[in-house]
């Protein structure tokens, strides 16, 4: 077994602990959630080089935990409900967006140098296996890491709650419970990164990182959209950063704003909407109206099949999460 692999049983186990015995066989949807899961991870895209490692697999599995109840769902039974699509009323432009969105970073406050120090918010699946009901269980995650490639990773579940529950998708949805489900110590070296080193503030600077995170030379909004969120799965950009990875954004094609909105942890934010390559999903990027800053990206499932309805959200990442919230 591999050290990813290795990394990637000890996150799962503190999550989710002794379930079912650690010897025995899996059965058939636990093997097809596995499979997918790995295909997903590491099935190459067009045109894009995808960097994988310890840390983009572990960030993945950090998002994972707590829909990892979904593999003892019976087989065939149905994985239904996500949270509800956030709503958009008016705004400008995408470049009138972008445009907005860098003025308020130049005078807003930042961090002063990029950071190895990760506030996030995902979602996952909270499943009965017995009646099918399920719940939308927000999870917080704080990562650190060091220039020697350690640090550590800790997880707090959020509080559940029903996502056909209207009251329960008004305003601020993510409330932390308190419970740590993953405390996860990286020893030196392990954390893997195509950019490791602190970066400068230049246009240069920040499209040789999100090459290094992916991102082809002549790049998609879809693409460039894909590299961003990875680099910030991994850095606190600062607003010269985060100012010049909008101005890679606004030279793409097939970015298209949506407006504005409250997002799931209360904040003003205009979203901007761009298309996969493949067709199959949306990601939604959210600038916080507040500061200029990438603040959350939401993709939407557009092609229904066996498992995820069309229209339904598939994933979300929020960054700049309050540190009293997480933890």
């Amino acid at each position: 077994m591999s050290t990813d692999d290795l990394l990637l049983e000890r996150v799962l186990t503190q999550a989710d602990p002794a379930r079912t015995p650690r010897d025995a066989k899996p059965d058939a949807a636990a093997e097809r959630t596995r499979d997918r899961i790995l295909r997903n991870a590491a099935k190459p895209r067009p045109r894009r080089r995808r960097a994988l490692g310890w840390a983009s697999g572990i960030v993945m599995a950090a998002a994972a935990t707590v829909v990892a109840v979904a593999v003892l769902v019976p087989q065939g039974a149905a994985v239904a409900g996500s949270p509800a699509p956030l709503d958009f009323s008016g705004g400008q432009s995408a470049a009138e967006t972008l445009d907005t969105a860098r003025t308020t970073l130049s005078a807003a406050p930042g961090p002063a140098d990029p950071e190895r120090v990760v506030r996030s918010a995902t979602w996952g699946l909270d499943i009965n296996g017995s009646t099918g009901a399920t719940k939308v269980v927000p999870q917080l995650t704080t990562l650190r890491w060091e220039p020697d490639l350690s640090g550590r990773m800790v997880s707090v579940r959020g509080v559940p709650y029903d996502p056909t529950d209207a009251s329960a998708n008004i305003g601020a949805e993510i409330s932390s419970s308190g419970e740590v489900i993953v405390d996860l110590p990286i020893e030196p070296g392990q954390f893997a990164t195509p950019v490791p080193d602190v970066f400068g503030d230049s246009r240069e600077d920040v499209s040789a990182a999100l090459m290094a995170f992916g991102m082809p030379s002549d790049p998609t909004g879809s693409e460039v959209v894909a590299a961003a969120t990875s680099v910030l799965d991994q850095w606190t950009l600062t607003n010269a950063q985060e100012s010049h990875v909008l101005d890679v954004l606004a030279d793409a094609d097939g970015v298209e704003a949506l407006g504005t909105t409250t997002d799931r942890l209360g904040r003003q934010v205009a979203g901007l909407r761009v298309i996969t390559s493949d067709g199959a999903a949306s990601d939604v990027v959210l600038l916080s109206l507040d500061t200029g800053r990438i603040v959350g990206v939401e993709r939407t499932n557009l092609i229904a099949n066996d498992l995820i309805a069309g229209g339904a959200i598939i994933s979300y990442t929020m960054w700049d999460v309050d540190e009293d919230l997480v933890g």
